[in-house]
């Protein structure tokens, strides 16, 4: 069997992991370490990985750092992009260093029969003849990724989540990891934090089963990622409420639309103070502690690095939709023609009986093909992106001669076919700020937030945060807001409420 996720560009980040011993206030703290970023890892270790919920302050969820109910597993962070803590399966617990993602529902780690993958020969290994609590299963099973998959077999076994033991939990034993990814990365599995609904196996996941087994009084789990970049204390992943002292002011809780991912709809784009229009309409949304960056729709994330000077990969097919189509774009859009008919009027797409297809934009969510942003159509693509931008820029009454120079630079900012840009580091402070709108609230994201950066003086590297996914509707546009945009803000889930909720973290 095989799940596919949504992924998005993950710089993955070497970090060394620890657990804090239990304190007198019975919190457990999954503690994060931060790594300076090795440029020849971020070359080598690019993740592609995408895989929802509160509204507003609800009584009985924001406990003190003090309550005992609460569970806190200190986090690892590696590089601002990866953030991972230990847990322990079978009996006696075996260690192992997971990411805890809330983009996907599965538990698995490498298993002791794991005899062919490079990977399994650098991480722990899960060895069930040494716990007396296993059970066997040994159902195949495996899960793709983006640049990569896992297949194994199901077992059964406890498995110890900070001071919380969950028993009798079914999870993947990994046979074959034949990703580069999983070789360098300094997680050894996975543990998913979403909805049964995308749970391979339809296997019930920790999360759901710490909630039944009355491990924790209130269905609630948050996390805080400290993204300065000196700390010792990389975050910490809290079971049963959230940490005070990690947020200040009241959470801003948003209802999820989907269940699956931690899905919910996200108001308008802004970059600076300038509307992109894109969704002013609403656009869906997935928070993913699993993902590093955010993703979005190619042509805002097009946008957004050219306002920031990114550097991504010029693309001839955009460049061709300018100078040989621009103009016939331009009259089929002043003529009134909608928007979602000009390309096809044009050409250079084609009509599905009355609804509009791009053959290269496709979705890899609910068992659908997995997509790129340039694909079998290119043309097409590239006429879709250029609509959008003209339109925009009709609605500011520009002239077509501008409007057309005015894409034809956008089209040299296109991101590169993994997604990454790279910007100039002496021009952070003269940035942008880009903001999110959710449930009618600015959610403002800073160039020092939102820029990647690793060295300093002429060694220095600094990447953009944004990556480009296209997900087409009715699914789409969809936006998954991973590490760079949980980092300044405190997220709570809400299982119980089906919500989701943010406030600025401290």
């Amino acid at each position: 069997m095989e799940r596919k996720h949504l992924w998005t560009v993950l710089l993955l980040l070497a970090m060394a992991c620890f657990v804090l011993p239990a304190s007198s206030d019975n919190l457990f703290r999954i503690g994060l370490k931060k790594h300076r970023l090795d440029v020849n890892s971020m070359n080598a270790a690019r993740v592609a990985r995408l895989q929802d919920r509160y509204g507003k302050h609800v009584n009985g969820i924001e406990k003190k750092s003090g309550d005992s109910d609460l569970d806190i597993v200190p986090l690892k962070n590696y590089l601002d992009a990866q953030y991972y803590g230990e847990i322990g399966v079978g009996s006696p617990p075996q260690k192992f260093k997971v990411i805890f993602d809330t983009g996907s529902s599965n538990l698995w780690v490498p298993s002791s029969r794991c005899y062919f993958s490079i990977a399994c020969w650098f991480h722990s290994k899960y060895k069930a003849s040494k716990s007396s609590t296993y059970s066997g299963n040994g159902e195949s099973c495996s899960i793709r990724y983006g640049t990569g998959s896992i297949s194994g077999y199901f077992s059964q076994d406890n498995v110890k989540v900070g001071n919380l033991v969950v028993k009798d939990q079914v999870f993947i034993e990994a046979t074959r990891e034949p990703s580069i990814t999983f070789i360098i990365a300094k997680f050894d599995g996975i543990l998913g934090l979403g909805f049964q609904e995308i749970s391979v196996g339809n296997v019930t996941p920790v999360w759901y089963n710490m909630v039944g087994q009355g491990l924790v009084k209130v269905p609630v789990f948050s996390f805080w990622f400290n993204r300065d970049a000196n700390a010792k204390e990389g975050g910490e992943l809290v079971f049963g409420g959230v940490d005070s002292k990690h947020f200040k002011g009241n959470h801003t809780y948003v209802p999820l639309t989907q269940k699956g991912y931690w899905q919910f709809n996200m108001g308008d784009f802004l970059i600076g103070n300038a509307s992109t229009g894109y969704c002013a309409g609403g656009c869906a949304a997935i928070v993913d502690s699993g993902t590093s960056l955010l993703a979005g729709p190619t042509t805002i994330v097009t946008q957004i690095n050219h306002a920031i000077g990114a550097e991504g990969v010029v693309s001839m097919e955009c460049k061709t939709i300018v100078s040989q189509y621009g103009e016939m774009i331009w009259d089929l859009l002043v003529s009134g023609v909608r928007p979602d008919q000009v390309c096809s009027q044009a050409g250079l797409c084609y009509l599905d009986g009355a609804q509009h297809v791009s053959s290269n934009i496709r979705t890899v969510v609910e068992g659908e093909t997995e997509g790129s942003s340039v694909g079998e159509a290119p043309l097409c693509t590239a006429c879709e992106m250029a609509v959008v931008w003209m339109q925009n820029q009709l609605k500011q009454k520009g002239t077509k001669e501008r409007v057309l120079e005015y894409v034809d630079q956008l089209c040299s900012k296109l991101p590169s076919p993994m997604g990454e840009s790279v910007i100039d580091c002496n021009s952070i402070s003269s940035m942008p700020n880009i903001s999110f709108t959710i449930k009618d609230k600015a959610f403002v994201l800073t160039p020092e937030q939102y820029i990647l950066k690793t060295g300093e003086g002429v060694a220095a590297i600094c990447v953009s945060g944004f990556a480009a996914l296209d997900v087409p509707p009715p699914r789409g546009p969809l936006w998954i807001l991973g590490d760079v945009f949980m980092g300044p803000y405190h997220t709570v889930f809400d299982y119980g409420k089906s919500q989701v909720g943010f406030a600025e973290a401290v």
